[in-house]
């Protein structure tokens, strides 16, 4: 069975907390969107600021090939003929085959909010439905507060959506605006609605003030329901929407529903695209395209996927464009290392006693403070170390940091260092807006004539974390680095009672891998260093 996707990102989305989408973040989003093969984009109510005002003449010249753009409005005003709205007109100049039109369907904002009797509400309904389909517009109708509504008045809940359904309305959508619906009693009313109108496609859409957005749609396409409204990575107004990149998954891998034409292997990408122009960060632990989502830290789970992956698997990764991670920790196996060798081509078996002496250094390692869960950069450069497959770059040989404050003035950092490359040493200073970026500028100062493409990895987070606070100023800390270039990212790991020296450690980490690992950031041996 075929089921409309339906994405609100760019309106509802638009209205979770925190949230501001420019002109160009909502067009890289549709194009985003329509790449992956959505087959409604909700644009925005094209009257209601100069921003959508704007995003719809632009969007009107995009080449679109598998969504439709939806303009979004409400029912026409009271004392107002729906063809004098300037909503109303405003929906109609957007130029859009379609159109989401949300009519109030709970009797208590019908006379509380409107301020109408519950009879002129569906005649507000009935009038504005009607309007667009003799414009030869698809209505897509979102009946308002609908499960709330049927709670108090199921009679007048229903009502509303025959007025829209004998006005001519293509989808007759369900919202849980609340968020507050049970799922069975979302299951419980989308049957009746799909009952009552069998020649009209019935659609959900829900919020999830209860966690249960997810489920209560799945339940929705269980009862009929061909249209699941949602927002590309759950977000919305207070908890958000039902989450798109996780119920379309569910829906096509799971329950076999096409959702999408095209298979998932883009989801990731397209997941992380839209978190990064919404400028967010994506949860370790979202279902699906998480970083975590399918990470492996016991022995005896990567002992059995080593066998076979369904073991602790419950979708094989690349059917939604992500990957399969294994941990290294104090709770790791033999087996975790042996896939790790394996992911790095090297040779080692399980009975090689140099193994276990790995495994037993790092779990001192842990317990020492060290976390190797999101420093796979360290952990690697380690068993290459162990496996005498690794040349260091380069090594310290000294180093000098100061740091001056004055009253009433910048602090300031600077960083001497001296380097030695092979048998060459390179003696160089620079500034830096802390001790830490002050020792990363000396640093790559010192290396940029023998790797030249080394400004391709940029540090792209710093996480310091107190390991015993009882200790006070005089506790170890682990320091954590991200480092990334256009095409990867990696994590390395310090722990020391000195900041600076942890830092270091993360730091020389970052690099050293990065150039073992990184396309295009190899040594020139043929370009002298530059010595300060």
């Amino acid at each position: 069975m075929k089921i409309e996707i339906f994405d609100s990102t760019l309106r509802d989305g638009a209205q979770s907390e925190g949230i501001s989408f420019s002109v160009s973040d909502k067009i890289n989003i549709v194009n985003t969107l329509d790449k992956f093969g959505v087959a409604y984009i909700e644009a925005g109510n094209p009257g209601s600021n100069p921003k959508d005002i704007e995003f719809f003449e632009k969007a009107a010249k995009l080449n679109l090939k598998n969504a439709k753009l939806c303009a979004f409005g409400s029912t026409h005003r009271k004392n107002t003929a729906v063809e004098d709205d300037p909503n109303i007109q405003s929906l109609l100049k957007a130029g859009t085959d379609s159109v989401a039109i949300f009519g109030k369907a709970w009797d208590l904002h019908a006379r509380e909010i409107l301020k109408v009797t519950t009879e002129e509400n569906l005649a507000l309904v009935r009038n504005t439905v009607a309007f667009f389909k003799q414009h030869g517009k698809e209505v897509i109708f979102d009946a308002e507060h609908y499960f709330d509504g049927r709670k108090d008045n199921a009679d007048y809940a229903m009502a509303v959506l025959k007025a829209a359904a004998d006005a001519g309305a293509d989808v007759l959508c369900l919202c849980d605006t609340n968020g507050g619906a049970a799922p069975e009693e979302v299951l419980q009313g989308t049957k009746e609605a799909v009952e009552a109108f069998p020649g009209v496609r019935v659609g959900i859409h829900c919020h999830n003030d209860i966690g249960c957005a997810v489920a209560s749609s799945m339940l929705a396409v269980q009862a009929g329901a061909t249209h699941v409204q949602g927002t590309f990575t759950g977000i919305g107004e207070r908890c958000g929407n039902a989450d798109l990149s996780i119920l379309i998954p569910n829906l096509q891998l799971k329950q076999g529903y096409e959702c999408i034409e095209n298979d998932l292997s883009s989801l990731t990408k397209t997941v992380k695209k839209i978190t990064e122009i919404s400028n967010m960060s994506l949860p370790n632990n979202k279902p699906y395209t998480g970083y975590s989502a399918f990470a492996h830290k016991g022995g005896i789970h990567v002992s059995a996927i080593m066998k076979d992956s369904k073991t602790y698997e419950h979708i094989d990764p690349e059917l939604v464009g992500n990957q399969r991670r294994v941990l290294i920790s104090e709770l790791s196996g033999i087996s975790n290392l042996l896939y790790k060798y394996k992911e790095m081509n090297l040779d080692i078996d399980r009975q090689n006693p140099e193994s276990k002496r790995i495994l037993e250094e790092i779990k001192q390692l842990e317990n020492q403070g060290y976390q190797f869960e999101g420093a796979d950069g360290t952990i690697e450069l380690l068993l290459h170390k162990a496996h005498n497959s690794f040349e260091e770059p380069f090594s310290l040989e000294a180093l000098r940091l100061l740091v001056e404050m004055k009253p009433n003035s910048p602090a300031y950092s600077e960083a001497v260092i001296k380097i030695r490359v092979g048998d060459q040493v390179v003696h160089t200073a620079a500034e830096g807006n802390g001790p830490v970026n002050a020792l990363d500028n000396a640093l790559r100062k010192s290396l940029k004539s023998f790797y030249p493409n080394l400004e391709s990895m940029q540090l792209s987070d710093y996480k310091v974390r107190v390991l015993d606070e009882k200790d006070g100023t005089g506790a170890s800390v682990r320091v954590h680095i991200e480092t990334a270039t256009a095409q990867d990212s990696w994590g390395t790991v310090g722990v020391s009672t000195n900041i600076i020296e942890a830092s270091w450690q993360a730091l020389a980490d970052s690099i050293a891998y990065g150039l073992m690992n990184v396309s295009g950031t190899g040594k020139d041996e043929g370009t002298e260093p530059e010595i300060k």
